[in-house]
């Protein structure tokens, strides 16, 4: 998918001008939530399916299968203002899916959610995803990048400060970092020669070793001193990528 601004300030996605028909291949899902207050769920729904060129007999099958794979059937008769946040959200995104988009564009999509409706979120996007659909989205979990994202494009102060594939960005971070899991008092490891970062979040430690460090030897200073529940060998988080790029700039 291509998103192309040319000298004439036009802008082409998928592959031509953007104009009105080009609306009803694409899904917005905004962070600030935009249904109305005092509409009913499911009535709301149809009136966006509507918009979206759905025909009624479509659009009330469509509507009623989404409702009742996000859990949301007992409340289609409820105004949006009666419902949780975490219900709005599941509309929302609804909403943005329902015509089956070719481009999908999420602003923070798992805002107000609970661990599993954070995983029916993921799993209907990876569906789509293979389904050919583009998905943009922006969020600051990069734990959730991780799981979801081919390319990526971190930004810092309204700033680009890396860009490209997930796979080749960890890559050039290395293969010398080490996540471990403890419990007791672990000051005594930062002063482990050939330490060259270290993040610790209190029972969990991302350390990057220096690239002539074994890690096996880090692996022996612990043993006996920590109760262990995990130490593992990995390529560097994302979380810990960037905050090695973006350095102290947020101060």
């Amino acid at each position: 998918m291509n998103i192309i601004i040319p000298d004439s300030g036009r802008i082409e996605v998928l592959g031509r001008s953007m104009d009105e028909n080009m609306k009803t291949e694409i899904g917005y899902l905004p962070e600030d939530r935009g249904f109305y207050p005092k509409m009913r769920l499911r009535e709301q729904l149809l009136f966006l399916a509507a918009l979206k060129g759905l025909r009624p007999a479509q659009a009330r099958q469509t509507v009623d299968l989404w409702l009742e794979r996000f859990d949301l059937v007992d409340w289609r008769t409820k105004k949006t203002e009666e419902l949780s946040r975490g219900m709005q959200q599941k509309a929302q995104f609804i909403a943005t899916i329902l015509h089956d988009p070719r481009l999908i564009i999420l602003d923070e999509p798992f805002s107000g959610l609970d661990p599993v409706n954070t995983k029916l979120f993921k799993d209907v996007m990876l569906e789509m995803r293979d389904r050919g659909a583009t998905i943009i989205f922006s969020t600051h979990r990069m734990e959730q990048v991780e799981m979801i994202c081919d390319e990526i494009c971190l930004i810092n102060k309204a700033e680009k400060v890396l860009e490209g594939s997930l796979k080749k960005i960890k890559q050039q971070y290395g293969k010398n970092t080490v996540v471990l899991e403890y419990e007791g008092d672990a000051g005594f490891v930062r002063e482990f020669p050939g330490i060259a970062k270290l993040d610790d979040y209190g029972r969990y430690m991302e350390i990057q070793l220096e690239e002539s460090i074994d890690p096996q030897e880090l692996l022996k200073l612990v043993t006996g001193k920590l109760r262990v529940g995990r130490f593992e060998v990995k390529e560097p988080t994302l979380n810990a990528i960037f905050i090695d790029k973006v350095g102290g700039s947020h101060a």
